[in-house]
């Protein structure tokens, strides 16, 4: 019997103790979590995890910006790789000591993933991807005459914002179809290393995509039949933090366009995993579910998490 593909979609909020967030040991343990609670799915689908990064990137340019003149600047792309490898090797180790517990004997792989850009993407003109620490609005008047980005995210407070261009293709996406036949694959981490082409040649993006998009990119690619897309909240829901909150437990493509259009899923949070599930059912995806790591399993046996179909 077929086993189904199955990307896995780790997102930032929930890689991150709300707490202790800024201390690596805390998000091992965020991390370590989180494994234990998707482990489940070990050995019953063919799974591909990419996950976010967001706060990490922000961390490591505000560490560069502060040691400015002491050691050389890297650009975005490079922290983008910088940060697959620190979150993907926890990820990594936790699935492997994970396995080790279950006595399942899955090979494991971490690939440093690239993601094709257009260069002429307007989104680098207009940064809009929120990276780092959350500030009052105090803090981000003073970030602003500095000459940095900042946004309201999603009533939570500022951050700063970088270029988030489309993807538009994974370039290892041939390797990482192969590679789930055999093993549990790591792969897009971060939404993958912004590189775009001149003459024939890539050339890496001051940029970071967004993971949810990245995911969708690569879903298409390996054919995959489940986007599992996992947050910080248990469901979609419309009014999200008000009075009148109302969670969805189901959504259609034409539902889900209608939300959107009307902005009840923002720019910095939920807008793009729906806009990341449209498009995977759009190009041949079966289904995708949103929902907390916690509930992965009960909202693939349908129990928990939202549910977007054609």
């Amino acid at each position: 019997m077929r086993k189904e593909v199955i990307i896995v979609a780790l997102g930032g909020n929930a890689l991150i103790d709300k707490k202790y967030g800024k201390d690596i040991k805390f998000q091992h343990k965020t991390i370590r979590k989180a494994i234990k609670n998707i482990s489940g799915l070990f050995g019953k689908y063919k799974i591909i995890i990419t996950f976010g990064n967001g706060f990490q990137v922000g961390e490591l340019l505000l560490q560069n910006e502060i040691a400015k003149g002491r050691v050389p600047v890297s650009p975005l792309d490079i922290l983008d790789a910088e940060t697959q490898g620190e979150i993907g090797y926890l990820i990594e180790q936790s699935i492997m000591n994970e396995l080790q517990r279950k006595r399942l004997k899955i090979p494991v792989i971490a690939v440093l993933t690239q993601v094709l850009v257009d260069k002429r993407d307007k989104a680098f003109k207009k940064p809009s991807k929120p990276i780092g620490s959350f500030y009052t609005l105090k803090e981000a008047a003073k970030l602003v005459q500095k000459g940095y980005d900042l946004v309201e995210d999603s009533g939570r407070g500022y951050r700063r914002v970088v270029p988030s261009p489309m993807p538009i293709k994974i370039i290892e996406d041939f390797l990482i179809k192969k590679l789930v036949n055999y093993a549990i694959v790591i792969a897009a981490g971060g939404g993958g290393i912004p590189v775009y082409k001149r003459v024939g040649k890539l050339i890496g993006a001051e940029a970071v995509v967004d993971k949810d998009l990245a995911s969708s990119c690569l879903a298409r690619s390996v054919d995959a039949d489940t986007l599992l897309i996992l947050t910080g909240v248990n469901q979609v829901s419309l009014n999200y933090g008000k009075i009148d909150q109302r969670d969805l437990r189901k959504l259609s493509i034409n539902e889900a366009e209608t939300y959107l259009e009307e902005k009840h899923f923002p720019k910095g949070s939920m807008g793009p995993k729906i806009m990341a599930a449209i498009d995977f059912l759009k190009n041949g995806g079966k289904k995708v579910i949103i929902t907390s790591p916690a509930l992965a399993e009960k909202a693939l046996r349908g129990d928990a998490g939202t549910l977007i179909t054609k």
